[in-house]
């Protein structure tokens, strides 16, 4: 059985015949009385301040109109909301890149596709004070978000180029145990683990509990810049409600740019937003800590996503796959013509 296989077998077990299931789904862009609802994913992450201020602030709903209404829902990481995509569950999701190229491998391209960026940065290996260096992490143990998710192919991925060796069963030079990123924490701060890589605001929790930033991983792409999460939609949904599409991606548009002016005001509405899924609002002074180590961008960033395809693959988490076609930006780009901003690029697959 391939590596990728091995990784997604319970997924790929129940989503035969993917698009035909998506499609079939109920409640998929239903429309009932004229109305249609958009079942969107997100993740309570300050990379995914995105999705949680263009909700909270009601930008979303009001571009989207009177006609469609927005069901948002909120995952842990990208393999889970991967699995809602491509069951039907939901019709579009703000994702990491690794579980965006995983999902366009399962459904060999048949099923999703990326209609912009969101947010580049926001991610870090902390661990506690004693480990200083690369070579201090043998025999530590590591959290990460999810197997397969962004951060647990870049920690594999970076450990792997400094000499040190990794299993998905946790075994190896560096112990690598997924977890839920609230999970990580605890676990931290119990001294269950020595560290975690893992997105904002969880890094700036751990370093608040004693530990510290050993790896910033911008630092770790040329330019200081990587995609951390884009918008990934069901095609299915695509063709059936360009119209919805459209009107998302400018609610999108009007989001960044409010994040961009107004970074004070969307810190709080990020602050409510997570408190609204784990019912505590996050710590205002954490937000503020994690808020300059991400850039909102429309631009997703392709020539990153597909480097951290090539990551996944030496690491054994995914398969050698053809990213032709993955990007439809379209869309996006005549929102944000319409709006007077640059137009951005799907790269060279």
């Amino acid at each position: 059985m391939t590596a990728r296989r091995r990784l997604f077998a319970v997924t790929a077990a129940g989503l035969l015949g993917l698009s035909g299931l998506a499609g079939c789904s109920p409640g998929s862009g239903s429309a009932t009385g004229g109305t249609t609802t958009l079942r969107l994913g997100y993740f309570p992450n300050v990379t995914h301040a995105v999705p949680l201020v263009g909700i909270g602030t009601g930008r979303y709903a009001k571009a989207l109109g009177s006609g469609t209404t927005l069901e948002p829902t909120s995952f842990n990481a990208g393999p889970d909301a991967v699995t809602a995509l491509l069951s039907g569950s939901i019709d579009a999701a703000y994702v990491g890149p690794n579980p965006t190229v995983n999902a366009w491998a399962q459904s060999h391209g048949s099923a999703v596709e990326v209609i912009a960026g969101a947010a580049s940065g926001g991610a870090a290996l902390v661990v506690d004070k004693k480990i200083t260096s690369w070579s201090d992490l043998k025999g530590a143990d590591i959290a990460t978000p999810q197997l397969g998710n962004t951060q647990d192919v870049s920690a594999r991925y970076f450990l792997a180029k400094h000499g040190l060796s990794t299993t998905k069963s946790g075994g190896g030079d560096v112990h690598i145990k997924p977890m839920a990123n609230g999970d990580a924490v605890t676990a931290y701060k119990s001294g269950a683990i020595d560290g975690a890589w893992i997105p904002e605001p969880y890094a700036s929790q751990i370093a608040g509990a004693g530990g510290h930033v050993l790896v910033d991983e911008r630092s770790l792409w040329p330019g200081g810049t990587f995609v951390v999460t884009d918008l990934l939609v069901r095609k299915d949904f695509a063709k059936a409600h360009p119209d919805v599409v459209t009107r998302l991606l400018r609610g999108q548009v009007q989001t960044v740019d409010y994040l961009k002016k107004q970074p004070a005001a969307a810190q709080r509405v990020v602050s409510q937003q997570i408190g609204t899924v784990s019912g505590k609002p996050l710590d205002l002074a954490l937000v503020r800590q994690a808020w300059p180590k991400i850039e909102f961008t429309n631009d997703p960033l392709a020539t990153t996503l597909i480097a951290g395809a090539k990551h996944a693959e030496s690491v054994d988490l995914l398969d050698p796959v053809d990213l032709d076609g993955i990007y439809q930006l379209d869309p996006l780009n005549e929102v944000l013509k319409a709006a007077g901003e640059p137009t951005v690029s799907a790269g060279t697959p």
